[in-house]
């Protein structure tokens, strides 16, 4: 394990959320997928097998802290740089930050797990579980998601449908929409399908915003995202802009702040300063010399710069 890393960041100011607390507990890149959009780049290999990477102790201890800091969060979320439920220890740590905070715990998931039934014995305790969903026909999977040879579309479906029916929490199912790509009439008829078995509390409609893996991944315009909402029915929802709002300032370096939030995501300038509560001069100088020590890097995507941990900033 690297020495001091950091294994909350944030809170950064999540469109669903609000400022949300991310958790990582997972290698960088540790994913059973290799999706096209990937705001992390390309994963590489892929992975299945679950394991333990970093001393549970350890994590809990930092979000204690960040809970007692003063900051506004409104959710503590796993996320960040890999697939949460590869981790063993998920379950063990929501239940601790259950009896630490009433906050509530989000988990983000891609669902290729969920299958297995000691990953939905993990995620019963959690208060919302967002899975995604992007595509029901097995060759537009591939195409979109492009999983660990070992996963079938059809599996991750069924376990879709079998959480529904375990857990007493809030699911929102989030679809990924890509231009040209899973926005056919044919690919959102077999999504209908697939929503009215797995009955989710919330569906999220989201597309391309942050730079993707795949540079191809071209995002939807707002007509074509309320048409596919509209035709998902009254529990779709399109994933808005995140409501401004009054944060406390961060404690600490903000230095150590800035990298410990964009190597798990990217974001603008404005984005950190918001989630950190701190002045934008100060977040602007602070990113140029980042920028100047190779810490980070920065992408022009959509007519934004986005930055995200560079050679030397993932530790």
């Amino acid at each position: 394990m690297p020495a001091g890393r950091s294994y909350v960041y944030g809170p950064v100011a999540s469109r669903r959320l609000g400022f949300s607390l991310g958790v990582d507990i997972i290698p960088f890149k540790t994913c059973p997928l290799d999706c096209i959009y990937c705001q992390l780049g390309s994963t590489g290999r892929t992975r299945v097998r679950r394991g333990r990477w970093f001393p549970p102790e350890e994590i809990l201890a930092q979000i204690r802290r960040a809970l007692a800091s003063g900051q506004r969060i409104d959710a503590v979320t796993f996320s960040g740089s890999g697939e949460p439920t590869l981790c063993r220890d998920l379950g063990r740590l929501i239940r601790s930050i259950k009896k630490m905070s009433p906050v509530p715990v989000v988990v983000l998931t891609n669902g290729a797990l969920l299958s297995r039934k000691d990953v939905r014995r993990d995620l019963a305790a959690a208060d919302v579980v967002v899975p995604s969903l992007d595509a029901v026909a097995a060759p537009l999977f591939r195409r979109v998601n492009r999983p660990h040879p070992s996963l079938d579309n059809r599996r991750i479906i069924d376990g879709l449908a079998r959480f529904r029916e375990e857990f007493r929490g809030q699911i929102r199912l989030e679809i990924m929409l890509i231009k040209g790509v899973n926005d056919s009439p044919a690919a959102i008829r077999a999504l209908e399908k697939a929503v009215a078995r797995i009955r989710p509390d919330r569906i999220e409609l989201n597309t391309v915003v942050r730079p993707p893996a795949d540079l191809r991944a071209a995002p939807l315009g707002p007509a074509a995202l309320a048409r596919i909402r509209t035709r998902l029915g009254p529990r779709a929802e399109v994933v808005a802009s995140f409501a401004k709002r009054k944060q406390a300032p961060a404690g600490g370096g903000l230095e150590k702040a800035v990298l410990a939030t964009v190597r798990r995501r990217p974001q603008t300038a404005a984005d950190i300063a918001a989630a950190l509560g701190r002045d934008g001069d100060e977040v602007a100088r602070t990113l140029a010399g980042l920028l100047a020590r190779r810490r980070i890097t920065k992408r022009v995507h959509g007519g934004r710069v986005y930055y995200a941990g560079g050679p030397a900033g993932r530790a």
